[in-house]
């Protein structure tokens, strides 16, 4: 299951009341992307989903328009802090699991195909209750989820000839099996969509000059020079940021990251009045620059109200159409730059700490952080990868292609287990570079 999430925290504001800052430390990425391959064991046929990458670009304002984020040296969840805020934004990514799960389940169930578990999570149960000879259960390890079919279990009582085996299945009820998960998602995506237009209203955007500064931490360079929250940078080194645009951040980020130990000229704009702050950022072990703070475009939010049901549907969908275009992009992107894109990605912890950070902020936040992840997983997870949905779509196709002979079965298990192993090795870095990259671990260390 793979899925490019191109928000990143202060990027859903479209869908808060409040600001929401992005990190002075770089997020070695925003944005998961999910994995998920779909395999045969000796014992059963599998559907998994596990949430691993995670990869961040730019947000469409009002008018579409895109602005890339940036952040300076490190992971910053700050986010971590509070317990509900990362409750909520797991019980997200886990609503997406189930969502998806439940596609392939009920697409297999509606057609009388035999399924013997239904899993969320991987590796030793937690607790399991059986029901119409199937195994839910919740799992130790939070990478995702599986569907399992009995097909090749050795310990299944059901014939080998069985027609509601689903690898007995005509091509057709197996693509609708298969296919099921990534409909399911964008089916939940707009429903998301909807229920935020109905219910909080349609986030418009007006930019202004400057960079915010939403937060100043304590004792670092930018405390200690004079820095406020809520100050506006206009100027570094007496050249004027541009009005508006989607560079700004960036630009900031890139001076401070090239100044270590060298004083940087702040023009400031606080209570109306602009004010020049000199700044000597510190030096990070890698040898860049850290004033410690957080920095978001400087943008007002608010929100218009559909004045009917027309204008609900008119409204979700003008947005659904304009994220799925943006995670779109974000694909097309991260293909055409690979090099560049691969040391940005980040896993299941990246992932619950971007949500939790919108959700620290406000919990309207949360809506496009759901649709976003819906539309990352539906987009990605059809390509036509090992391991994913789209490869195993794609050994339909072949077997069509072939007059309905599939390839050999030692051949297709080789090709998904070795895409499965590489999920499980990704993931595991992943789950642990992330995890040292908190703040709160670095503290610890």
């Amino acid at each position: 299951m793979i899925a490019n999430l191109s928000l990143s925290p202060h990027q859903f504001a479209r869908f808060s009341t409040s600001r929401i800052p992005i990190s002075d430390f770089p997020p070695k990425s925003k944005t998961p992307n999910l994995f998920k391959p779909l395999s045969s064991s000796p014992c059963s046929i599998i559907h998994r989903d596990s949430p691993i990458l995670f990869r961040s670009r730019g947000l469409r304002d009002a008018a579409r328009k895109k602005f890339r984020t940036c952040a300076i040296g490190g992971l910053d969840f700050g986010a971590f802090e509070s317990a509900q805020s990362v409750l909520e934004a797991a019980a997200v990514l886990t609503a997406i699991i189930v969502v998806h799960e439940s596609g392939h389940f009920f697409a297999a169930y509606l057609q009388g195909i035999h399924v013997s578990k239904f899993a969320v999570g991987f590796g030793p149960i937690l607790a399991k209750f059986n029901s119409k000879n199937v195994e839910y259960s919740l799992r130790a390890i939070p990478l995702g989820g599986f569907v399992a079919f009995p097909d090749n279990d050795p310990d299944s009582d059901i014939p080998a000839d069985d027609v509601n085996l689903l690898k007995n299945r005509p091509i057709f009820d197996r693509v609708v099996v298969i296919s099921a998960g990534v409909i399911a998602n964008i089916v939940f995506a707009y429903v998301i969509i909807f229920a935020q237009v109905l219910f909080v209203g349609l986030p418009v955007q007006e930019s202004f000059p400057g960079v915010l500064v939403p937060e100043v931490r304590p004792f670092s360079a930018a405390s200690r020079d004079g820095l406020l929250p809520g100050d506006v940078i206009l100027g570094l080194n007496d050249v004027e940021l541009s009005r508006t645009g989607p560079n700004l951040v960036s630009e900031v980020v890139d001076v401070i990251r090239n100044s270590p130990n060298r004083k940087v000229v702040f023009k400031i704009g606080r209570g109306g009045e602009n004010v020049k702050i000199n700044i000597t950022p510190d030096k990070n072990v890698d040898g860049t620059g850290r004033i410690g703070v957080q920095l978001s475009p400087n943008v007002k939010l608010t929100k218009v109200k559909p004045r009917d049901l027309f204008e609900v549907f008119r409204f979700s969908g003008r947005e659904f159409w304009g994220l799925s275009s943006n995670v779109l992009d974000s694909l097309k992107q991260t293909f055409m730059n690979f090099s560049q894109s691969a040391s940005k990605v980040s896993g299941p912890v990246a992932i619950i700490a971007v949500g939790a950070e919108v959700a620290k902020s406000n919990t309207d936040g949360l809506y496009q952080f759901a649709a976003i992840l819906n539309l990352n997983l539906a987009v990605i997870n059809i390509l036509p990868l090992p391991a994913l949905d789209g490869g195993s779509l794609t050994f339909l196709l072949i077997e069509a292609a072939r007059g309905g002979r599939k390839l050999p079965f030692e051949l297709e298990q080789r090709i998904m287990s070795s895409g499965i192993m590489l999920v499980i090795v990704l993931g595991v870095f992943l789950l642990v570079r992330d995890t040292l990259n908190l703040d709160i671990i670095k503290d610890l260390l």
